[in-house]
């Protein structure tokens, strides 16, 4: 099966634009692509996902081991035809001198050829340097192809096309002209997630038709036929633990932050998914457990706070002991408030705090955490755990006016967390946190949240039968 990464000189050349375009134009021309997309992020995917018309996996070096990933691609291989793996970044660009986790790290390590794209703007004969730099920086990373984007024009590509011939052996794989209707469209991708914007589907025709009238479609789908087999896990759908147990998904305009191999593992894990809108229906629905994701809802807390009966609803179930699990807007639902451009707004009122919106971010980057034991689940409840675990945090609100006797699942060896110290708030069965967790072998939350939820039906269970019948 076919397979590429989608890279760059440098961030914001406009590779997210191009990668949805491409999976957007592949699956047009019926190929099964599943993207994958490198890093922590939520709104790359959703696009990319729904262009392709297949959940988009996130590959994190920060919480997968080498291991991982390339079960992960490999699986996505065997499910389809092409596996489009969107970078972040430039090509070579990474957290430490040797580039480990770099986009060309992961393309060496899933043997996936490189598709470059170069914004082009302003450049001519310039542009043959800068793709000889990049073969020769690093001689085993396969540079596959280049696409050309925000080119000037029929005069400026021909130039472009006549450069790159002339001095390199890199094939140009498509010229993507500069188009304010394209500019409108990545400001989109860039900003809003496609969960909330109610002209995706729109927006994604239109990159289709542009993408796959000016890029090789075809020939990007037949790159890495070649490569080695990867790896891939085996699933034995008999080994789902029983009872299932029915989780609560919040997953409408306000939260749609969730990765796509969470909700598979939780799946896994004997968990039936039930997706609820929190700003439309009236009530929860009949659930065992809960996971509110993140998202942005201050941008839709009027509409929040008017479906009082909603936030009751959810107030009500997790004061009762619902098992419970909130991520940084999830967090930011269950507060008391959520304050913003001078404008305040009651919440859920779950957690005793009050949230505050800020113009520069109060947490931001990867995180590194570690157990307490105090969490209603994790590694050994009631006991700490001396192993740290990766996630991730973005978040321009701040937790404000929590009393001194809070519980904490977690103690921040790096970030922010919700004091600098401290994250994921305990109250009752519910762990609410600013640190979004990636279901991993290191740290396999969803698993052991479904067992949690599980354990708390099962008693339930007990304790009913066991109460005397009423007499009448």
């Amino acid at each position: 099966m076919a397979r590429l990464l989608i890279s760059a000189a440098h961030k914001s050349s406009g590779k997210t634009t191009i990668s949805t375009g491409l999976c957007a134009a592949l699956a047009a021309r019926g190929q099964r692509v599943r993207p994958f997309k490198k890093g922590p992020d939520y709104i790359d995917p959703l696009w990319l996902g729904r262009a392709a018309g297949q959940p988009c996996v996130n590959l994190d070096f920060n919480t997968m081991s080498h291991a991982e990933i390339r079960e992960a691609v490999g699986r996505g291989l065997a499910e389809g035809d092409v596996a489009l793996i969107e970078g972040n970044k430039g090509l070579y660009d990474g957290l430490d001198l040797e580039g480990s986790n770099s986009n060309a790290a992961l393309a060496r390590l899933v043997d996936a050829p490189v598709v470059l794209v170069i914004d082009s703007r302003g450049m001519t004969r310039g542009v043959a340097p800068l793709l000889l730099g990049y073969q020769a920086f690093e001689a085993d990373i396969r540079i596959a192809g280049v696409i050309l984007n925000r080119v000037g024009g029929a005069r400026h590509g021909s130039k472009l096309r006549n450069v790159i011939e002339h001095y390199t052996d890199v094939p140009v794989l498509g010229m993507v002209q500069e188009n304010p209707d394209l500019s409108i469209l990545e400001r989109h991708l860039g900003l809003i997630p496609s969960n909330e914007h109610e002209a995706a589907d729109a927006q994604i025709r239109r990159l289709a038709e542009v993408i796959g009238s000016q890029v090789d479609v075809d020939r990007v789908a037949r790159l890495g036929q070649d490569s080695a087999p990867l790896p891939r896990p085996t699933v034995d759908p008999s080994a789902v633990p029983e009872p299932r147990v029915r989780i609560g998904i919040a997953r409408d305009a306000a939260f749609g932050f969730y990765y796509a191999s969470d909700l598979e593992a939780l799946e896994r894990a004997g968990a039936e998914l039930v997706f609820f809108d929190t700003l439309s229906d009236p009530v929860l629905p009949v659930v065992d457990g809960l996971f509110i994701g993140g998202g942005f809802p201050e941008s839709r807390m009027a509409e929040l706070e008017s479906n009082g009966s909603m936030r009751e609803s959810v107030r009500a179930a997790i004061e009762s002991g619902l098992p419970a699990y909130a991520e940084c807007g999830g967090l930011m639902y269950l507060a008391r408030s959520i304050e913003w451009n001078g404008r305040r707004c009651s919440m859920a009122g779950v957690l005793p705090g009050e949230v505050v919106m800020h113009e520069r971010p109060q947490g931001r980057g990867y995180v590194r955490l570690q157990e307490t034991g105090k969490g209603p689940w994790g590694h050994s409840a009631g006991e700490a755990s001396p192993e740290a675990f990766g996630a991730h945090e973005f978040h321009y609100s701040a937790l404000e006016a929590l009393p001194s006797e809070t519980v904490y699942a977690y103690r921040v060896l790096r970030g922010q967390g919700i004091d600098g110290e401290h994250d994921g708030i305990v109250h009752r069965n519910l762990l609410a946190s600013y640190s979004h967790l990636q279901s991993t072998r290191q740290n396999p939350w969803a698993q052991r949240f479904v067992q949690f939820v599980r354990s708390v039906v099962i008693q339930r269970a007990a304790n009913d039968t066991s109460r005397p019948a009423t007499a009448v």
